[in-house]
């Protein structure tokens, strides 16, 4: 483990070259002017695991940038500065026919990619019940059994892959007494307060709910139940089974790294930093029907389910139908339901891994939005996506 200083809010600004005057703290890393730096410098305010690659890294192959698509996709380089964009890559064919980074940003930059990190928990979820290691339609609490008596009491593991769980939390990021900042302090990403659970493991045990399941809730403590579950079946921390099951599988040209709290836990449901072009691999492992350079990742099935996307009349999400109408959820990744048969990975602040398998396309984007989402932002994202993925075909 790769220790950022526990004492982090008390450093003195100069400690952390290129950051806003002032510098970061636990408590305003999330918020401009901070965000844009700290999520490209997370290591050095919170403490983190290494998720180690298998390959020696490549040396960053030039590119045409935005090459020949500027012109096919109307007012492109305005529409990523629109959306605060930190990096932004396609791969087509799996090919890079793209690549844009601003300034102070680089191909081998690493980068926060918040909610992201859920879809690549399902991958790792995905890799062990192919190895016959996790049965979906277990009870959570026959792998954990330290949850019983809490919401998790009772539910499969599937339900908790597909966010169908009815739970007392709020994921609401701006409200101080929400369960999801209770959860970042607890997880080690805000200063903990009185009261607070001792880590992340302590605060899962807390959760209640009114007891139905079989309805979309979109509750990040999810993620770290499956991360708790991969570590009983592994015997491993989370960080290593991320890196023997998936990160070291995908031909991946350097290290992950991923937030700790005091206990060692992974922060499985946000704390992943990587390269865009790493990110880009995780998706063209889905085209792929599961297969990577270093082998099989999950089962064909797995990805396949994916791809079919969810029950949509279990959705409940506002945000998402809103844009994507026929939307759903499945196995850690929301799926769009339209006629391309998109489905993506999303991280607040506008991360986003687009993969769209009628183009043959992955696309990342990395950003630093000064609020963790609106509406008008998630549709200026998905419509320059969208335009993207159609421009691919033009001519190709």
């Amino acid at each position: 483990m790769t220790s950022g200083s526990a004492a982090a809010s008390a450093r003195h600004p100069d400690r952390y070259p290129g950051a806003p005057a002032g510098g970061p703290t636990l408590d305003n890393w999330q918020e401009p002017p901070n965000i844009s730096w700290a999520f490209a410098n997370l290591r050095e305010l919170i403490p983190t695991a290494v998720v180690p690659r298998r390959f020696p890294p490549a040396t960053p192959a030039a590119t045409e940038r935005l090459g020949s698509l500027a012109g096919k996709v109307p007012e492109l380089a305005r529409r990523l500065e629109d959306t605060y964009t930190d990096a932004f890559l396609v791969l087509h064919r799996n090919e890079v026919v793209a690549e844009y980074y601003r300034p102070g940003f680089a191909p081998d930059s690493p980068h926060l990619i918040m909610s992201v990190s859920k879809s690549l928990c399902g991958l790792t979820v995905g890799a062990l019940v192919g190895d016959g290691r996790i049965n979906p339609e277990a009870a959570v609490v026959d792998y954990v059994p330290e949850l019983k008596g809490s919401v998790y009491d009772g539910p499969t593991v599937q339900q908790v892959l597909d966010m169908a769980i009815h739970i007392d939390y709020r994921e609401d990021y701006l409200d101080p007494s929400a369960e999801v900042q209770k959860h970042d302090r607890s997880g080690g990403w805000r200063t903990r307060r009185d009261g607070d659970p001792a880590g992340t493991y302590a605060f899962l045990t807390t959760l209640r709910g009114n007891g139905t399941v079989g309805t979309f809730q979109y509750c990040s403590a999810n993620t770290d139940v499956l991360a708790w579950i991969v570590e009983s079946v592994t015997g491993l921390r989370y960080s290593e089974a991320l890196a023997k099951y998936l990160w070291s599988r995908i031909g991946a040209d350097h290290d992950a790294s991923i937030t700790v709290d005091h206990t060692g836990f992974g922060f499985a449901n946000g704390g992943v930093s990587c390269t865009a072009r790493d990110l880009a691999r995780v998706g063209q492992l889905m085209l792929d029907g599961g297969m990577a350079p270093g082998g099989r990742v999950v089962p064909e099935h797995w990805v396949s389910s994916i791809f079919d996307g969810g029950d949509p009349l279990a959705m409940t999400a506002p945000y998402f139908t809103a844009i994507h109408p026929r939307g759903s959820y499945t196995r850690q990744w929301w799926c769009t339901g339209n006629e391309r048969g998109v489905v993506l990975g999303i991280g607040i602040h506008g991360q986003s891994l687009w993969i769209d398998p009628q183009a043959g396309a992955v696309i990342v984007k990395l950003s630093s939005w000064p609020h963790p989402g609106t509406e008008a932002l998630d549709r200026l994202q998905d419509g320059l996506l969208l335009d993207m993925s159609r421009a691919l075909e033009q001519d190709w």
